[in-house]
């Protein structure tokens, strides 16, 4: 003895549901490929093509939202979090090497988790860039970037982070000491 009706709707839900969610998969999987491209343009200092690829990135994450704002469960999907972290890490990238501040990512909303790891990802990013920049000859730019990873550890050790974060912390840390020594080898070199 089942209500039909009852158990209709618990089905259409569900199919509902999942069919937004393969819908937010693949979008998210196009922004977080953008999000990645941009930063590889940026290793590159190909600026415009990476502006191009960040805005494009941006343009799918704000369309989900806009599409998908009366359902928030959609924006806890792995997918999702995943493409808006790498945005953020591109974003957060591509402001310090345009030499703006790091601050709040503007035209999406970025919850504190995932703005802690897209940004301890700019340091592994600053320390590819730093050691291109050596080969390069480009000593003040490999200290620079040195320098804003020293200040993003210090301020996220301040931040107790656990779980998922705390790993990328660590790895944080480890591309801050790659970065420490590439600035010693550089300094043997001046």
């Amino acid at each position: 003895m089942l209500n039909k009706k009852y158990f209709q709707a618990v089905r259409q839900d569900l199919l509902s549901y999942a069919q937004k969610r393969r819908e937010v998969i693949k979008v998210a999987g196009d922004a977080q490929q953008l999000a990645k491209k941009a930063i590889f343009a940026l290793q590159r200092d190909d600026n415009a093509v990476a502006q191009s690829f960040l805005d494009q990135s941006m343009s799918l994450l704000v369309e989900l939202n806009k599409k998908f704002k009366t359902e928030p469960d959609i924006f806890t999907e792995g997918s999702y979090r995943a493409a808006l972290e790498e945005y953020t890490e591109a974003a957060l990238l591509n402001t310090i090497l345009s030499n703006k501040p790091i601050d709040k990512i503007k035209g999406l909303t970025v919850d504190s988790d995932t703005f802690v790891g897209g940004l301890c990802d700019v340091p592994g990013e600053l320390c590819r860039y730093a050691i291109k920049s050596a080969t390069e000859r480009k000593f003040e730019v490999v200290k620079k970037c040195y320098a804003i990873a020293e200040q993003i550890i210090e301020e996220l050790v301040d931040m107790d982070l656990t779980g998922y974060n705390r790993q990328k912390f660590d790895q944080a840390k480890q591309a801050l000491h790659k970065l420490q020594q590439v600035v010693y080898e550089v300094s043997l070199k001046n």
